[in-house]
């Protein structure tokens, strides 16, 4: 009898684990994100500043400080997605230790 009543508390227990890992790979998502559009700010200038012999820097300044205030704007966007992730990711590890503490059987799932 009591392992029936145990039956839906250890679905509901896998599902919510479901649920953890499913955010959990999402801030993984956004953590991937964020360092890809940190790449491209510094794949750009690395590109100008190997180009740079190939042009007078004050006859392109009106596109060069266009040029650097969007790859500034990228980097804080680059640097606020890494951050928000990994602090989600702290927090949702901080519940799955949680979770395996509570029910030990769920630990040796995810060892």
């Amino acid at each position: 009898m009591s392992e029936q009543s145990d039956a839906p508390l250890d679905m509901l227990v896998i599902q919510e684990m479901q649920l953890l890992l499913a955010e959990k790979r999402t801030a993984l998502s956004t953590l991937r994100t964020g360092i890809a559009i940190f790449a491209f700010p510094l794949s750009v200038l690395s590109v100008l500043v190997a180009t740079s012999k190939s042009y007078e820097l004050h006859a392109v300044m009106h596109w060069l400080i266009p040029l650097l205030l969007i790859n500034l704007g990228l980097i804080g966007l680059a640097v606020y997605l890494i951050g928000h992730a990994l602090r989600r990711l702290k927090h949702y590890n901080r519940l799955i230790d949680e979770q395996k503490r509570k029910y030990p059987r769920l630990a040796q799932l995810l060892a």
